[in-house]
């Protein structure tokens, strides 16, 4: 079964906008909440956003993102080099090639990236929050929610993408959301159900082997 899950979940990029009902949204949350974490600290915190919510807050991001500069709580990484690169590449351009996005678009790929704070049509959000005294330990176990929230979204036939674009406008989210000062953004949760004809969720990613990512010490 988790074999099965693992192999068919993907992150989705287009939304129907079809919302998926409160109940299945409360199990995804219950089966999240199985989620280990540091001394069972559990620091993760959720805002979803339901129907005309999701479209409210929809509007003002972008208003935001075009207007202001990125402001994440957890640095972005520094750059992408060696492998991190090439791998980063080559998703980018297996996502580009099946939108018809030539290699050096620039204008065409960063209307692709605006599509992150338009939620990809997304009818749902959902922010996730650490405590700032955890630390990187709290972002963490935040990360292992995040994996347990995108499987049981799959084992219920809803599709999900993780977004690390919207934490950098973690101020933002803060402020629209309510959430303390002592609340850090870790990242976003877009769901939903896939629209399937749509171009944007036809490439796969690739994934290296064991050999490559596994020292075996004897």
């Amino acid at each position: 079964m988790l074999e099965h899950l693992l192999s068919e979940r993907r992150s989705c990029r287009a939304f129907t906008g079809e919302p998926v009902p409160h109940t299945t949204i409360e199990r995804i949350l219950e089966l999240a909440q199985r989620t280990p974490s540091w001394c069972n600290t559990q620091p993760w915190q959720v805002a979803i956003t339901e129907g005309q919510a999701t479209e409210r807050f929809r509007r003002g991001l972008g208003e935001h993102v075009r207007s202001s500069p990125q402001q994440p709580d957890f640095p972005f990484p520094k750059e992408y080099r060696g492998v991190y690169r090439t791998r980063r590449k080559e998703c980018a351009m297996a996502l580009y090639s099946s939108l018809g996005i030539a290699d050096g678009d620039r204008q065409a790929s960063a209307a692709q990236t605006m599509k992150n704070f338009e939620l990809f049509g997304a009818p749902h959000i959902a922010v996730v929050s650490t405590d700032a005294a955890l630390g990187v330990y709290g972002a963490v176990d935040c990360g292992l929610y995040v994996q347990t929230f995108l499987l049981a979204a799959q084992s219920l036939g809803v599709a999900a993408v993780p977004q690390a674009a919207l934490a950098g406008s973690a101020p933002y989210l803060r402020r629209y959301f309510g959430l303390g000062d002592d609340r850090r953004i870790v990242c976003s949760i877009a769901f939903g159900r896939a629209a399937p004809e749509h171009p944007a969720n036809a490439f796969r990613t690739t994934r290296v082997g064991t050999d490559v990512a596994v020292q075996w010490v004897s």
